[in-house]
């Protein structure tokens, strides 16, 4: 949404995200203090504002931040500082144009009363974890594959790479598939099914050959599961057969999922590998085979880092470590790539795509819906942060749908598939010049070392007056100064007809 908010997003990304936050037991106004914190750090700030109407913090002496548990070994967080720059900025909050709107969604015709999903892992893998997510708020779960031969786990199983706030940039995995048996697994669903009438199940499968595709769909769909999701992507099997090599054979995607089919009745997700060029040709053979959707992307093949200390590759288990699954933030960009080249494909029109890959917020899950997908799933977020997510998900969602004048999610689907277009389709003639605003500037001069040392310099900086100056005639118009521009202190020009030569 286009508006700024006066508040210290650095502040906001140290904050502990606590599991029992004792900041909000010291606030003497009963604000809920970790919570506001918890969804400014998810973007989701309509509701921060709202929960803000009724705290006034001028002439408080900020209890919250002596309580804040930082307060232990750093600085704590500046919580009356961005509480007060909130409410400064509270104008700057859109006015909402419905009262309220329809989030609900749906996989090939089966009712979701919000587009998130968990999506098949370790945090969709009990009975307990999977009543936890319901209870919260999650629509459904994509239960941890149900196989019909033993998994050998290995420990560690994880590694990361961390931003500045200590959060997952990427995440890998070599953890493999459900460590349940078979029938262990069908209690769950039965048990899922009658405390959870409304909850949507979608039973994550992988057999060994046609036979056990169908035998596992049968079972799934009679221990209570709504949707059929076939794993043909993970990455971390240790049989070369299994996994990541059907999805990288259309003939081998195509015979299981018609096995499957043969064993159901319910819808038929076929979840796909990004460990391939295109994924349209593996979408279409598992639509020959009777797919009723695509889910997509799962993990991408990678190795995280190297220890520089003990040289071996992360996770180390036992002084090795394999190839495994990436996942978080940093795969968004790939998996936004893929669905739209999901949705553009006219052959695969009408079959649901179920998006997942990086989705942290709200605004990542509005983005896959943009681009064409009909729900959403989430893993590695609530690894991090826990299945409470959920509630800034779909207030975050709910509010932009209401700023926006968007009367139920269904309209926004699809939204910007069509603005993907092939490299012969944009605009190349234009130019649009950076435009700096020496106000909110702050010297730091960022833009002119970019500028000479990445870009084509075109900006001078005066050490005395620490000003950028835009030589216009140099300027190419790539925008790498206001990528970098840590104030958002650039804006754009007019577009203007290149000068030709």
């Amino acid at each position: 949404m286009p508006y700024k908010l006066k508040y210290d997003d650095s502040e906001v990304n140290r904050c502990l995200l606590c599991a029992d936050p004792v900041c909000t037991k010291a606030c003497p106004q009963h604000a809920d203090v970790g919570s506001i914190l918890r969804s400014l750090f998810f973007d989701n700030y309509v509701e921060v504002a709202e929960k803000l109407n009724d705290v006034d913090c001028t002439y408080c002496n900020a209890p919250c931040e002596k309580a804040c548990i930082l307060n232990d070994k750093q600085i704590p967080i500046k919580i009356r500082d961005i509480f007060m720059g909130m409410k400064e900025s509270s104008q700057n909050i859109p006015v909402m144009k419905l009262k309220d709107v329809d989030i609900s969604a749906e996989i090939c015709g089966v009712k979701l009363e919000n587009p998130f999903l968990l999506s098949s892992s370790v945090v969709a893998s009990t009975y307990d974890m999977c009543a936890r997510a319901f209870d919260a708020g999650w629509a459904g779960v994509a239960f941890k594959t149900v196989c019909n031969f033993p998994q050998h786990e290995s420990s560690p199983r994880f590694s990361a790479i961390h931003n500045h706030a200590n959060s997952f940039c990427g995440f890998k995995n070599i953890e493999q598939l459900s460590d349940h048996s078979v029938a262990e697994n069908m209690k769950i669903f039965h048990q899922l099914r009658e405390k959870y009438p409304t909850k949507v199940i979608v039973a994550s499968i992988m057999g060994q050959n046609e036979a056990e595709w169908t035998m596992l769909a049968r079972m799934c769909e009679d221990a209570g599961a709504n949707v059929i999701e076939c794993n043909f992507s993970c990455p971390n099997m240790e049989a070369s057969d299994l996994g990541i090599t059907i999805g990288q054979s259309e003939e081998l995607i195509e015979r299981f999922t018609r096995a499957t089919k043969r064993g159901t009745s319910l819808p038929v997700l076929a979840k796909l590998t990004p460990n391939i060029t295109d994924m349209v040709p593996m979408a279409l053979a598992a639509k020959r085979g009777g797919a009723d959707g695509i889910a997509a992307i799962n993990t991408i093949n990678s190795i995280t880092g190297v220890n520089i200390d003990t040289l071996v590759a992360e996770p180390e288990v036992q002084g090795k470590s394999i190839v495994g699954g990436y996942s978080g933030a940093a795969v968004k960009p790939i998996a936004l790539r893929f669905i739209s080249d999901l949705a553009n494909c006219k052959d695969l029109c009408g079959l649901h795509i179920s998006g997942m890959g990086g989705i942290e917020t709200w605004r990542d899950a509005v983005e896959f819906m943009l681009l064409g997908a009909g729900s959403v799933q989430v893993t590695t977020s609530v690894m991090q942060y826990g299945y409470r997510i959920i509630h800034d998900l779909t207030c975050g969602l709910r509010d932009y749908l209401r700023c926006k004048g968007i009367p139920a999610l269904t309209n926004l689907i699809g939204g910007a598939s069509k603005t993907v277009v092939s490299h012969q389709g944009i605009e190349r003639d234009i130019i649009q010049l950076p435009v700096f605003d020496y106000d909110a500037c702050n010297g730091c001069g960022r833009c002119y070392i970019s500028c000479m040392d990445g870009g084509h310099q075109a900006i001078e900086f005066d050490p005395e007056t620490r000003r950028p100056k835009l030589k216009g005639t140099r300027c190419v118009g790539c925008h790498l100064c206001r990528m970098v521009c840590p104030n958002e202190a650039i804006d754009v020009a007019p577009k203007v007809l290149k000068v030709k030569a």
